[in-house]
């Protein structure tokens, strides 16, 4: 199992709306990526401020199946609707599940 978990902040222009929206979005990929195991994501609650401001954890059963889930176009049109412009700062890693 390999976990990718993904950081973001946000540029000072960015609404409440628009990561209402993000937000909406990544909660329908789960239902249109079969490949995804788990799903999870939301606001920092500002406990740092030095912390980012949303994160996104997925989980999939393989390096295929991540791959599958980076290429795939509904994936792709997030990216370009949400990510792409309102986002400043980004940072990701992926680590395999151990029990």
């Amino acid at each position: 199992m390999i976990r990718h978990v993904v950081l973001f902040t946000f540029v000072d222009t960015v609404t409440s709306a628009q990561v209402d929206a993000l937000a909406a979005a990544l909660d329908s990929l789960p239902g249109e990526i079969p490949e995804i195991v788990t799903y999870r994501h939301g606001r920092d609650l500002g406990l740092s401020e030095t912390n980012f401001e949303y994160a996104v954890t997925a989980d999939f059963a393989s390096e295929e199946d991540l791959a599958i889930y980076r290429s795939h176009p509904v994936h792709l049109r997030l990216i370009a609707d949400h990510i792409e412009g309102n986002v400043a700062d980004r940072a990701a890693v992926q680590f395999p599940l151990v029990d």
